[in-house]
């Protein structure tokens, strides 16, 4: 495993890579990693030869600069952690490395980033497609790799890939959860104890939820998870809401489509965690 810092480094292995046949999956991240990231270089490295991950916290993607300062970094440990894994290369540039100069690109998807994180975190998304398109023009992968857990952002760099005619297979890969059902995130470690024992109960409720939907409309099943939650000491419910999984735009009978997914966020006192279920998933 080799930890590549440069454009010109790393655009020159892959290329001489790609030159011989080998097919390169990317796993984008922004470190502080764990067993979830693990999983998806795992997934990566069963559909791919070469194997790259980045390691590279965006500060065009952070909406408070306090959470900016407050994400963990450690790519001594990140790349200690990739060590077990099918990682072939780690390549982890400085701001200056992706954003020469300032990116101003504004990008249009719509009402894709227009609702749920979107409408609370305005602006994050155009940062999310700041780099990752500047890191798919670098890396150039076959596949890149992406959590169900981030649903939303799932969606929109598949979009993201159409509108660029990205030449790259977007892979989207299950959640990793903890033991006790809650979906792993690097800002876990910022729970505190106490929070951190309630809120397990947030993905539980999501799956009762899907058992409660067989009987009621989408509003009563959004209505029952929220209610749910916010009976929690330190939960709050930011949103939730059942959306049609292909548009994220919310439905009203669940006959719509054929693809709903319900995306939550949840402040566990002042740590933020998002969250999905899947009430049907027949993707079309």
């Amino acid at each position: 495993m080799k930890i590549l810092t440069s454009q010109n480094e790393i655009t020159t292995q892959i290329d001489t890579l790609k030159s011989l046949g080998k097919i390169v999956g990317f796993v984008p991240t922004m470190g502080a990693l764990h067993d979830g990231h693990l999983s998806l270089v795992e997934i990566a490295g069963s559909q791919s030869d070469i194997v790259v991950v980045s390691i590279f916290v965006n500060p065009t993607q952070f909406n408070s600069p306090i959470d900016l300062e407050r994400y963990p970094r450690n790519l001594e440990q990140d790349a200690a952690f990739l060590k077990k894994s099918k990682c072939d290369f780690i390549f982890a540039p400085s701001v200056k490395e992706i954003y020469p100069k300032p990116d101003n690109r504004i990008f249009d998807f719509g009402q894709l980033d227009k609702i749920m994180e979107g409408k609370f975190r305005p602006g994050h998304f155009n940062g999310v497609a700041q780099v990752v398109s500047r890191l798919f023009d670098i890396i150039k992968p076959h596949k890149a790799f992406f959590g169900e857990k981030d649903f939303q952002q799932l969606v929109i760099i598949r979009e993201l890939v159409i509108k660029f005619n990205y030449n790259i297979e977007i892979v989207a890969c299950p959640i990793k959860r903890e033991k006790d059902g809650l979906a792993m995130s690097s800002r876990n470690i910022l729970l505190t104890e106490n929070i951190r024992k309630k809120v397990p109960i947030i993905a539980d409720i999501l799956k009762k939820s899907t058992t409660f939907a067989k009987l009621n409309s989408p509003i009563n099943t959004k209505n029952f998870v929220v209610e749910s939650i916010e009976k929690v000491e330190y939960l709050r419910v930011e949103y939730f809401e059942i959306v049609n999984g292909n548009s994220l735009q919310t439905i009203e009978k669940w006959d719509e489509t054929t693809f709903v997914v319900g995306c939550i966020a949840v402040w566990a006192g002042d740590v933020r965690i998002i969250d999905n279920v899947f009430y049907k998933n027949n993707i079309t």
